[in-house]
């Protein structure tokens, strides 16, 4: 495909996982794009790499800038960076709170602000966040992370509604439980791998976790002018386990 010929897109978090996945399926199908990140040392060509902080404005806004001037314009934000979190409201203290919310709502909003005025130049706007799941179901041991990702989705809406008549559409993705690298930290980190990574793909009704591709290829729908009719939308990519209620093997 190629319906992303002569946009210009940028992908934060974009070094590895689904971020990476995406940067690399937009190129693919005809973007030019650029990748902001903590480290961007392991990207290449055709990307274009940027160190970006988001939790540092300055640093945000110098990297939107040096992209935007490198792409010659901007038409696509994917809002990807982020980090997890694990445990109850007990388990972490005021500082983790605010450190997790610094990263994964207020930066977003951090890359959002910077980009506005070049995606109101451009005659297909679009912004799209990674949220997750846990937006929209209750997960136990996740209680920071899913009040991150329940703001996340929210934002989206308001975005949506605040950018509709600007001609930008801002659309979220709901991944489940993704092979990624945090996940798979998670899982060297759990005193049993092998029955962590079973329990994960168990809950999800397909029966296995979900690839960076396949949230890559949500993400490109959402962000493609093919779909130019979608504002204010959470895609589930998450093996059904938000809307399925599968009966045990056998019954």
């Amino acid at each position: 495909m190629t319906d992303f010929e002569g946009l210009k897109a940028l992908v934060t978090g974009g070094a590895s996982g689904i971020g990476r996945a995406t940067a690399e399926l937009f190129a693919e199908r005809g973007a030019s794009v650029a990748v902001l990140d903590l480290d961007p040392s392991s990207v290449e060509k055709p990307l274009l790499g940027y160190r970006a902080d988001v939790t540092d404005d300055a640093s945000v806004r110098q990297a939107v800038a040096s992209a935007v001037a490198d792409l010659g314009g901007l038409d696509v934000v994917v809002n990807n960076a982020g980090i997890g979190a694990q445990g109850t409201v007990e388990d972490n203290d005021d500082e983790e709170w605010l450190r997790v919310l610094n990263v994964n709502v207020i930066g977003m909003v951090r890359v959002a602000r910077a980009a506005l005025p070049h995606l109101r130049a451009s005659s297909h706007g679009a912004i799209v966040n990674t949220c997750s799941i846990a937006a929209t179901a209750g997960l136990p041991q996740r209680a920071l992370y899913s009040a991150t990702k329940g703001a996340v989705y929210s934002l989206t809406l308001a975005m949506a509604a605040d950018h509709v008549r600007e001609g930008i559409r801002v659309n979220c993705v709901n991944p489940g439980t993704a092979d990624t690298p945090w996940v798979g930290r998670l899982l060297d980190s759990a005193s049993d791998p092998a029955a962590e990574r079973a329990a994960l793909a168990a809950r999800q009704p397909s029966g296995r976790l979900v690839s960076a591709a396949e949230v890559a290829g949500a993400i490109a729908y959402l962000a493609s002018p093919l779909s130019g009719a979608t504002t204010g939308t959470a895609l589930a990519v998450d093996g059904g386990m938000q809307g399925l209620r599968l009966r045990p093997v056998g019954q």
